[in-house]
């Protein structure tokens, strides 16, 4: 485990690691907004359309967010940690989170 996590620091690691993050977050945009974990069709053919469909959504919504400056999000935060006040303590130690 130690040797993993060491690895993970190097600079190869690192590089390997982002051709999967852009796939996983690629995934993801599909799975969450557009719903496409379950098909709401039956048959090969009609799921498939699906798929393209939805996949077009996405080049679309990317291309706009292109032309419109859209940020991307820079990290994942907890529902939970989105409701924490902005300075907070945690065991003692005062912590402020960066704007």
């Amino acid at each position: 485990l130690h040797q993993r996590r060491a690895e993970q620091e190097t600079d190869a690691w690192k590089e390997r690691y982002k051709m999967r993050a852009g796939v996983e977050g690629t995934i993801s945009q599909a799975v969450n907004p557009c719903g496409l974990r379950r098909s709401r069709y039956r048959g090969l053919a009609k799921t498939s359309l699906q798929h393209q469909l939805t996949g077009a959504a996405i080049n679309l919504a990317r291309i706009d967010a292109h032309f419109t400056g859209a940020r991307r999000a820079r990290t994942r935060t907890s529902h939970f940690a989105a409701l924490r006040p902005a300075d907070h303590t945690i065991d003692g130690a005062k912590q402020t989170t960066p704007n």
